[in-house]
């Protein structure tokens, strides 16, 4: 099969399966045996599932050729962040200690995306446990960056993203909690959206910290994403946490049109301390929307300042509840980060806890009071590049910054508040990626979707 065919996005993929131009059976073979000869370069996968998969690609072909098409996703092969469960198939959460773990019971999204007539093709690179966002792991080696391998993928969905935009796979599901769609999407140029809080069920997901994880698309483009979106999102009774709102059909809302759009500018949190390229980038895709009808408005949210601590409060303490069992039975089985964090910062007390997600409360009050004047936040997704694996620093304008602290800073807002976040391409520094963040008030991603869409066209 045509290598070009393989680096389509679903969406133009979808139409020629239905009509029965290509085969589910040829086109999972052909992503496989790309993304078998893309893993020694760019170590995408922590396990690849061919045979499972050639499987399911046979049967989903029967169906189409039975008339039974299902939709967008079916017969198309796509991967799961390696913390999302798949009934019966290795789980390693990017751990030592789950490395021979096997679910007995599918997570909702892997229940919705087989009932839609999607292709599993293996399980992908994440950091351990989720937490961290450089994907560098410690037990299956770090993801590499397709557009230089000698750079990060972000994490700690990195593995999601390095796949889609290596073409070893057609889309993928991350999670995100602190940033962990939107960085590695950011980084690795491909659409990631972290949804509302409770749009999708995060049931059969092994959790970071419970009242921040989010479960997303990472695709190829905003039709993918809208499309996959649809399939996913929902209420579920086995997530108490899930909204009872039924989803929009994301699809229908993909029209281009920014005309009298209202796009918030906070200059002093949102465009602090960015690279002079990536903000360069950044602006003049506002600009693109701004000649398509949208307008500025420049506003200040002084409450964001205080985020940093927010999401280190929140969780650390969540992280420390979930791991502390095992870490105290057994430390030297968790990577040397993880140790480090578990063995020397503090946790921190009740009282600190219940106060940090009061506050966490206020800030998402006066977000919400924004969005009553503004449609839609915009800023850069990060405010750098992919650095090289292994610094912990990064070159803002000639400055040193530590990595973790520059590429939370535009991330928390949306982690912490669970309001929709999307990250889409917007440009290239050095032949690297640069993204650009799209937030909104709860349940907006049709909204959102649509000026990704409208951004996506300022880049062909």
């Amino acid at each position: 099969m045509n290598q070009s065919l393989i680096s389509k996005p679903v969406s133009k993929l979808a139409p020629l399966i239905k009509n029965k131009s290509i085969s589910p059976v040829e086109l999972t073979r052909a992503v496989l045996d790309h993304a078998e000869t893309k893993q020694s370069d760019i170590n995408a996968f922590i396990n690849i599932t061919r045979e499972k998969a050639e499987a399911a690609a046979k049967f989903a072909e029967q169906e189409i050729l039975n008339g039974n098409y299902r939709g967008m996703y079916h017969g198309i092969p796509i991967a799961l962040k390696d913390n999302i469960y798949i009934k019966d198939e290795t789980t390693t959460v990017g751990s030592k200690i789950h490395k021979d773990f096997k679910p007995r019971y599918n997570a909702t999204v892997a229940r919705k995306l087989s009932d839609a007539g999607a292709i599993f093709t293996g399980k992908l690179n994440m950091h351990e446990y989720a937490y961290g966002i450089t994907n560098d792991n410690p037990h299956y080696g770090a993801s590499r960056n397709p557009w230089n391998t000698d750079k990060i993928t972000g994490g700690s969905s990195g593995g999601s993203g390095a796949a889609v935009a290596a073409n070893s796979n057609l889309a993928s599901l991350g999670t995100d909690t602190s940033g962990s769609i939107r960085i590695p999407a950011a980084l690795c140029g491909v659409t990631g959206l972290k949804p509302t809080y409770g749009r999708v069920s995060t049931y059969g997901t092994f959790s970071l910290a419970p009242s921040q994880d989010h479960i997303g698309p990472m695709t190829r483009n905003v039709k993918d994403a809208a499309g996959l979106l649809q399939i996913i999102a929902g209420q579920d009774n086995k997530d108490p946490m899930t909204l009872s709102a039924p989803p929009e059909n994301y699809l229908d809302h993909l029209t281009g049109d920014v005309n009298g759009l209202v796009i918030g500018i906070d200059e002093e949190y949102f465009f602090d301390n960015v690279d002079a390229d990536v903000e360069k980038a950044v602006r003049d895709n506002i600009r693109f929307l701004e000649m398509n009808g949208a307008k500025v408005e420049l506003i200040e949210i002084p409450a964001l300042n205080g985020t940093e601590e927010l999401d280190q409060i929140t969780v650390f303490s969540e992280a420390s509840a979930i791991h502390q069992e095992a870490f105290f039975k057994n430390p030297e089985a968790f990577g040397i980060e993880m140790r480090t964090v578990f063995q020397n910062i503090k946790v921190p007390s009740v009282i600190d806890y219940i106060k940090a997600q009061e506050a966490k409360k206020r800030l998402k009050s006066e977000l919400l009071r924004v969005f009553e004047t503004v449609d839609v936040l915009i800023s850069p997704t990060l405010p750098f590049t992919a650095p090289d694996i292994g610094s912990n620093f990064v070159d803002i304008n000639g400055k040193k910054e530590e990595l973790i602290k520059s590429a939370l800073h535009f991330m928390r807002p949306a982690s912490l508040t669970g309001l929709p976040a999307l990250s889409v391409p917007c440009g290239f520094k050095d032949g690297l990626p640069v993204g650009l963040q799209i937030i909104g008030p709860p349940l907006s991603e049709a909204r959102l979707l649509d000026v990704g869409y409208m951004v996506e066209q300022n880049q062909s």
